[in-house]
């Protein structure tokens, strides 16, 4: 069942859905690791897994005939093989991330060829942040600039379109696209008009739903529903949660993710600074009461971002599934 199913199923039932992504494990480490890590989590029926997809830069070769030829580096396992474990262990869907950060084309399009044979039809296509030795986003030279790119890439493979041209009386692709969206506007964006403009292309191209980058603030979440409806972004629009954890997220997470942090959550935090159970177990509450609030709202599906212990999306999941 592709994503964009489960979500409306949700929203004709009536039942908000419990979704959360995975963070592969490092280079070397095995797939126990991972089932550890979901194992807990599988009892709140979750909708579908993302699976995250990174890179930490491009290293540049030379071929025998003395052409650059760029390789994308990793220290973590591929989407596509962690994303199949996960389905045939679990039988639950996966979302696993395409990236188009140190890809090529025609890397982009193996991919694709890969999860489409393995029958993993959902995908979340992103542009990717910088890698640690980039200042700013540098695309493969061969690649895409940003997420619209790849975007048409995917659905022109669903139309039987590949990178080399039209393939006759190929198996056609039906892949479910997911995007990114930002309540609190890309730190790259000229303006929040923008940054929905930007968005909106997207869904024109083929993406057929949005989640969203973490928010603590319901509101923001909700005015950046309206502000995507007026400019004729129909499609689900699924918010993305984090729990705070520690006093650095405080810096952090604005710094990092460009999102505003409610007074009312930061005075809590600061009061109990020197308790990190308290922190925690704070940041939890918030999410919580973040959660309700979406349920009530009728959003189908919550978006959960664990980014390590998955204790207090436990606890929110006992709360609310």
């Amino acid at each position: 069942m592709n994503v964009l199913d489960i979500i409306h199923g949700a929203r004709n039932s009536g039942r908000t859905r419990f979704a959360f992504e995975l963070l592969p494990p490092l280079k070397g480490d095995g797939k126990e690791s991972v089932f550890r890590a979901i194992d807990p989590l599988m009892e709140f029926d979750p909708a579908y897994i993302n699976i995250t997809c990174h890179r930490e830069g491009i290293k540049q070769t030379l071929r025998a005939d003395g052409t650059p030829e760029w390789h994308a580096v990793r220290r973590r396992p591929g989407t596509v093989g962690i994303s199949a474990a996960i389905r045939d262990r679990y039988k639950v869907e996966v979302v696993p991330h395409l990236i188009c950060g140190g890809q090529s084309r025609y890397d982009i399009e193996d991919a694709l060829i890969d999860l489409d044979f393995l029958g993993l039809n959902n995908v979340l296509a992103l542009r990717g942040d910088p890698s640690q030795n980039e200042k700013s986003f540098v695309a493969h030279p061969q690649g895409h600039a940003n997420a619209l790119g790849l975007v048409k890439q995917i659905a022109a493979m669903n139309r039987g379109e590949f990178v080399d041209g039209e393939v006759e009386q190929c198996h056609h692709s039906r892949f479910s696209i997911g995007v990114a969206g930002y309540p609190e506007t890309h730190s790259e964006a000229l303006s929040p008009e923008a940054d929905i403009a930007a968005l909106k292309a997207k869904v024109d191209a083929g993406a057929e739903y949005v989640v969203t980058q973490l928010c603590y603030d319901t509101n923001i979440f909700f005015d950046y529903v309206r502000r995507c409806r007026e400019a004729g972004i129909m499609v689900p629009i699924i918010p993305g949660i984090k729990p705070l954890a520690t006093v650095k997220h405080l810096e952090l997470l604005p710094r990092t993710f460009g999102c505003h942090l409610p007074e009312e959550l930061v005075k809590e935090v600061r009061a109990h600074a020197d308790n990190p159970q308290a922190v925690r177990r704070i940041g939890t509450e918030w999410a919580i009461h973040q959660s309700r609030a979406l349920k009530a709202a009728g959003i189908p599906v919550l978006h959960y971002y664990p980014m390590g212990k998955a204790d207090n999306i436990i606890q929110i999941a006992k709360e609310l599934f």
